[in-house]
């Protein structure tokens, strides 16, 4: 990645007046016409402010942003521009884009353009400004922009108005809206392989137009936009949970995109702030937390949202597509933000975590021509890590933008306290009563328990300081200066510290990371993961069929595992057998340990196991005795 510049060298590449809209957020875009009629309680920092540290998880941003900065312009817009019937140098990009970038265009700039406000790449806003501008000569007379993904057009240049600054953008936004509003179907189809036909006019996942379109009013404060997006209101299916987080009949739906209306809910509570809708985000967060999330946060065997009768448990037997990772990633990210700022409760960054270390932040890297990584696999029998079989699909777009919001999930904000949603390396410069408040936090979380949070100031301030208790966490515990600081530190809160801080105090925040067997679903209470703190830990799958047995209880399962220290990302293996307690075996009697390490650190191609099913040892991993009798 380009080396991050002085501020005020990006900002000269912003025209003139944008550029000073810092922390002047609603919490919800960077600049608003229209003000949000719905209560923010936390704001964010709209990838400004906010630095990521060198660690594991910033290393995989710099690769894509290089990844999709190399990506030729010609090829990126060739297929718009044969099709507007224009010269179209370059080539096609191949796979989903074989016929046109449509479906990805808008991700495309949509990440750069906050990746670059969030690191100061002038050259990648270049680039994102160039596609904008050479599209937008592609548009039909009529404003037709050629491009089946409407909802993501929307996002890309709502988006380039608000962190790339280029003043095209929401002009462009009205001609295509106007098109769009004139030429879309009103069919209003579920979200299945005919909808999505390209060209067809039919928006397949419509129900997530508003949530674009809402943002686009409140930006410029043109009704159309406004009433644009009340055409496309899901009641049918949001009004299932206006009043339950477990709706009998809410299952058996695209994945990702009936996760990701609960966005275009959330925004239209965001320009309304009708509690109805607040109370309808809050129950579909409970019900996929409830019943549709795998122990890794990911969810959608199939791409399909499962019945509340076993279904989630029962797909790991056949299905290797447990979960759409980026995408479903995505929307996972943007609906517990939302919540956080609508709410302020710190329950809501659970998921954040979860997706961010075992669902886009444990998939494989872009690479080659597109390769991009699309499913994951949870499987009992276990599973690999393989790149999608076609290249280009909607996922390679949706990890771009998912990668440049870790800048926007790590903190936030009120009027009076900072609070810290994510423990990456990272730090955050929070103006305050005429200071820049800096925290810079230094962490291996997860694999260490500990992290260190430091204060830069001027002078001394009093403020509050907020940390996200896990729900998962029973004995988070913070020190100041090496003293214990004596506040609550509930699961699934905000543990405060208030009071007069002075430059170079330091906070010491320690997470136990114990190890916790998670039951996929209630109907599969023997069907488990295992789990450390936030992440959720494999088996390498390398050791022919082991006989083992699984501890009955969580103390059990801490003493059976220990560190390989010499080892780093937290790989840990099994004690040496514990008389009357373990047995770990091959089926020809020799004694093995097994080795146990993060989701995230599978590389492609490497066997892992996730899943376990207690009821069905010695044979979980494919091993049966010979004899019938021994079987039963």
């Amino acid at each position: 990645m380009s080396p991050e510049i002085a501020r005020r060298d990006f900002l000269k590449a912003i025209p003139a007046g944008l550029g000073a809209l810092a922390f002047a957020s609603s919490g919800l875009s960077l600049s608003s016409a229209v003000a949000p009629a719905a209560t923010i309680r936390l704001q964010k920092f709209e990838y400004e402010g906010v630095r990521l540290l060198d660690s594991r998880w910033q290393r995989p941003i710099q690769d894509a942003r290089d990844y999709y900065f190399s990506l030729p312009n010609d090829d990126i817009l060739h297929g718009f521009r044969a099709a507007a019937g224009l010269p179209a140098p370059g080539r096609p990009l191949g796979g989903w884009a074989r016929i046109s970038a449509d479906g990805l265009l808008g991700d495309w700039t949509s990440a750069m353009a906050r990746l670059s406000r969030a690191t100061g790449d002038a050259p990648l806003r270049e680039k994102a400004v160039y596609l904008t501008t050479e599209w937008a000569k592609t548009l039909g007379a009529d404003g037709n922009p050629h491009v089946f993904e409407f909802a993501k057009l929307n996002c890309g240049l709502v988006d380039m108005h608000l962190y790339a600054g280029d003043p095209q953008a929401i002009p462009l936004l009205e001609r295509s809206t106007d098109w769009a509003a004139q030429h879309i179907s009103r069919e209003r189809l579920p979200a299945d392989k005919n909808s999505w036909t390209v060209y067809s006019g039919r928006p397949g996942e419509w129900y997530k137009l508003a949530e674009n379109l809402y943002r686009a009013y409140l930006v410029t404060g043109d009704p159309k936009f406004k009433d644009f997006a009340g055409v496309w209101l899901y009641h049918s299916y949001w009004d299932k949970f206006a009043a339950t987080d477990d709706p009998p009949d809410a299952h058996g739906v695209h994945a990702f995109s009936h996760c990701n209306t609960f966005n275009s809910a959330a925004m239209h509570y965001a320009v309304t702030a009708d509690p109805k809708y607040l109370r309808i985000i809050r129950n579909g967060y409970d019900w996929f937390q409830n019943r549709q999330c795998y122990a890794t946060g990911g969810y959608g065997p199939n791409e399909r949202l499962m019945a509340p009768d076993g279904s989630l448990g029962k797909a790991l037997d056949t299905r290797t597509d447990c979960f759409e990772t980026e995408c479903g990633s995505w929307a996972g990210f943007k609906l517990s933000n939302h919540l956080l700022q609508f709410t302020g409760e710190a329950r809501y960054g659970d998921w954040i975590e979860r997706l961010l270390y075992n669902g886009v932040g444990a998939s494989l890297h872009i690479k080659d021509r597109g390769r991009n990584f699309y499913y994951s696999d949870y499987r009992p029998a276990g599973g690999i890590k393989v790149y999608r079989w076609d290249n280009f699909t909607c996922c390679s777009g949706t990890y771009f933008q998912t990668l440049a919001d870790y800048y926007d999930l790590t903190y936030y904000h009120d009027p009076a306290g900072l609070y810290v949603n994510l423990y990456l390396p990272s730090e955050v410069r929070w103006p305050y009563q005429g200071q820049e408040i800096k925290l810079t936090q230094h962490t291996d979380y997860p694999i260490a328990e500990t992290v260190t949070a430091a204060l830069d100031m001027e002078r001394s301030e009093e403020f509050a300081l907020h940390f996200r208790v896990p729900a998962w966490c029973q004995e988070m515990s913070l020190k100041v200066n090496g003293a214990a600081a004596n506040v609550a530190a509930k699961p699934g809160t905000w543990a405060r510290l208030a009071r007069l801080w002075r430059p170079g105090d330091t906070i010491e925040i320690r997470i136990p990371l114990r190890f916790r067997m998670e039951p996929v679903d209630r109907q599969h209470p023997n069907r488990i993961a295992v789990v450390r703190g936030p992440v959720v830990m494999a088996l390498d799958a390398d050791y022919h069929d082991p006989d083992f047995e699984l501890p009955a209880t969580d103390d059990e399962l801490n003493r059976w595992l220990v560190p390989e220290d010499h080892l780093q990302e937290a790989h840990f293996t099994t004690q040496p057998a514990v008389p009357g307690m373990f047995r770990v075996e091959r089926p020809d009697g020799r004694k093995v340990r097994l080795m146990f390490r993060p989701f995230y650190a599978y590389e492609e191609g490497f066997p892992y196991q996730m899943y376990f099913d207690r009821s069905r040892w010695p044979y979980s991993l494919g091993y049966e005795p010979a004899c019938s009798a021994c079987r039963a």
